[in-house]
């Protein structure tokens, strides 16, 4: 018999939670998110929210359900991208045309030049995306920038939980319209909250997603900061996960009995150690490139990159919105277009629709066991996993099976307050 999944804390306790944030956005006086070490970013109730109804919460959560409705079939739409990648109208590879911005972006510094213009010539108030923390630089904390100052401060990757959807309410809040930025899963979430709340709606300007591949626990950091001989989390000054160059390394500063450290990984040292740290959630995604944004960015990865090379972004149009404002970005020199061609989203993650394909076996393997499944409407599947090799069938799904013990998928995880810092 499966577990139901019919409220907040069900999604909690079943780890369908991606920590977004939108539960303590939409129902601000019901929830407010806290860091659990081991998971991520997770919802705990107020302590006055006894009896109180969670249903708009739960209906804007992405953990539990993501559908794309009626959106898959609006005129603009590349036809032939819909099955794998969603809706897509055009596809750019180009760089923020700011140097600053463009060396320290994640890659080329496109989503930094898309909030700066939001704000200086896009009619919007600020951007509400995630920085690291100031008293705590290997957490993440959420920010609404307004100045040029703010957004370069926040620029460069957080391969660590966030859940930028817990500011919605400084969007709803503000003068003017503003931009948002997160993860595909923040994205969606953030989406589904301006359903709830029409007042949130009316100010909810452009969304920008980044590629994902998924969240590490603030436990991975830890346990990476043990490895490059950080003794003590709060010996750390500064912690960049990307940016500085493209791809750029991992870099954290710290103390070593009163003098200043540095220490360094490639990107490729660093994500393989932390990926391991993914919270189950991410196992079981099928958006890591931002299908309900009207924006998305990532890496062209469809090259290799040469040494020392300055960062690119893949820039992917979803919307007639994001098509139209990434067009007025690029006319008011805010963004350098240099290529238009929709093959470059394909060719850069070449292995997406094979973890598409997979997520067929493994959405099957948890209902057959009885274990809690999200519910995904307006995602191919099958097609994909129709297409892998008997192998990666045999491995998403028995996976999968294994995964249900170890990770005690069937049984609720009780999570408290203590378990986390907020």
């Amino acid at each position: 018999m499966r577990l139901p999944v019919l409220h907040i804390r069900d999604v909690v306790q079943s780890q369908l939670c991606c920590g977004c944030g939108a539960c303590a956005g939409v129902q601000p006086e019901l929830f407010r998110m806290v860091d659990v070490e081991a998971l991520g970013r997770r919802p705990v109730l107020a302590r006055d929210a006894a009896g109180m109804s969670d249903a708009a919460a739960f209906r804007a959560c992405p953990g539990r359900a993501l559908s794309h409705g009626e959106a898959l079939r609006e005129e603009g739409l590349i036809a032939d991208l819909i099955p794998g990648w969603g809706p897509v109208r055009t596809v750019w590879e180009g760089y923020a045309s700011d140097p600053e911005l463009r060396f320290n972006g994640s890659s080329g510094g496109a989503a930094s030049a898309l909030a700066l213009f939001a704000i200086e010539r896009g009619g919007m108030h600020g951007a509400l995306h995630t920085r690291a923390a100031p008293d705590r630089p290997y957490l993440n904390e959420t920010t609404l920038s307004t100045t040029r100052a703010h957004v370069l401060e926040a620029g460069g990757s957080r391969y660590a939980p966030a859940s930028p959807c817990e500011g919605l309410p400084l969007i709803e809040s503000a003068p003017g319209p503003c931009a948002f930025i997160g993860k595909p899963c923040d994205v969606a979430g953030a989406v589904a909250a301006a359903r709830e709340r029409p007042a949130l709606a009316a100010k909810l300007g452009v969304t920008i997603a980044f590629f994902c591949a998924g969240t590490p626990s603030t436990r991975g950091t830890l346990e990476l900061l043990k490895k490059m001989g950080v003794e003590s989390p709060e010996t750390v000054r500064s912690l960049r996960y990307r940016g500085r160059g493209w791809p750029g390394r991992w870099t954290v500063g710290h103390l070593v009995n009163g003098e200043a450290r540095e220490a360094s990984l490639t990107y490729e040292e660093s994500w393989g150690f932390l990926q391991r740290h993914r919270q189950w959630r991410c196992y079981i995604c099928p958006d890591h490139t931002g299908e309900f944004a009207d924006i998305s960015v990532g890496d062209p990865w469809y090259r290799p990159v040469q040494e020392g090379e300055p960062g690119k972004s893949l820039i992917v149009a979803r919307t007639a919105r994001g098509l139209a404002f990434v067009r007025a970005a690029a006319e008011a020199g805010y963004l350098t277009l240099e290529i238009e061609d929709a093959s470059l989203l394909p060719r850069s993650q070449p292995n997406l629709l094979s973890t598409r394909g997979r997520l067929w076996g493994q959405l099957a393997a948890l209902k057959l066991a009885g274990a809690p499944t999200p519910e995904f409407e307006g995602f191919e599947t099958f097609r994909w996993w129709l297409r892998l090799p008997l192998k990666s069938k045999a491995q998403s799904t028995i996976g999968t099976l294994r995964r249900i013990r170890s990770k005690a998928l069937k049984r609720r995880l009780a999570i408290t307050e203590r378990e986390g810092a907020s």
